[in-house]
C-alpha cells in the first residue's frame, strides 16, 4: 500500500471499502506529475461532514466528498496535494438511492476528489465535461462503468 496516501477512517459505518482499494482508486486518479503526491483521505460520519461543509461551503448538509487542495507547492512538503473528506453515510445512501454498486460509487467519488486536488473543476460546462471524461476514463481502467450513465 502507498505510503503517500494516508487513510483516516473515523466513521462508525462498517461497509466502507478496504483501505487498499481506496488507495488504488486514488493512485489511478493521479496525473503523471503527481505520481509521488502525498494526500490524506479522511472517511467521516455525517456530523463531521456537515460541520466541514457548513464551515467551508456555507451549506447546511453533509455532502459526499470535499476536497481541500494545498494549492501552491510548499517548500517543506513539495509533493503535498491536500486532503479529501468522504462522508461514508452519504456515499452509501446515494449508491442505494441511485441503484449503483457501492464500491463503484466510492471509487467515483475518490477519483473525483483526487482530480479536484489536481486542479480539475466543474464550475463551467467545459470544465465539467473535461473532468467527467477524465473520471470515466480512469474508472474504466479500474473496471467500473461510466458513473454518469443512467440505467
Amino acid at each position: 500500500m502507498s505510503e503517500m496516501i494516508e487513510i483516516q477512517n473515523v466513521s462508525a459505518l462498517k461497509s466502507i471499502p478496504e483501505d487498499s482499494l481506496m488507495v488504488k482508486w486514488a493512485e489511478h486518479a493521479l496525473d503523471k506529475q503527481h505520481l509521488q503526491a502525498e494526500l490524506t483521505l479522511r472517511i467521516v460520519d455525517e456530523e463531521e461532514g456537515l460541520a466541514l461543509n457548513k464551515a467551508w461551503r456555507k451549506k447546511n448538509y453533509a455532502t459526499n466528498v470535499l476536497s481541500f487542495p494545498v494549492g501552491e507547492s510548499l517548500e517543506q512538503a513539495p509533493n503535498l496535494l491536500g486532503d479529501i473528506v468522504v462522508c461514508a453515510p452519504v456515499v452509501e445512501q446515494e449508491a442505494l438511492d441511485q441503484g449503483k454498486n457501492s464500491d463503484a460509487h466510492w471509487a467515483h467519488l475518490i477519483v473525483h476528489g483526487v482530480l479536484h486536488l489536481q486542479g480539475y473543476d466543474h464550475e463551467s460546462d467545459e470544465q465539467a465535461g473535461e473532468m467527467e471524461l477524465k473520471e470515466i476514463q480512469i474508472l474504466e481502467k479500474i473496471g467500473y462503468t461510466n458513473p454518469y450513465e443512467t440505467n
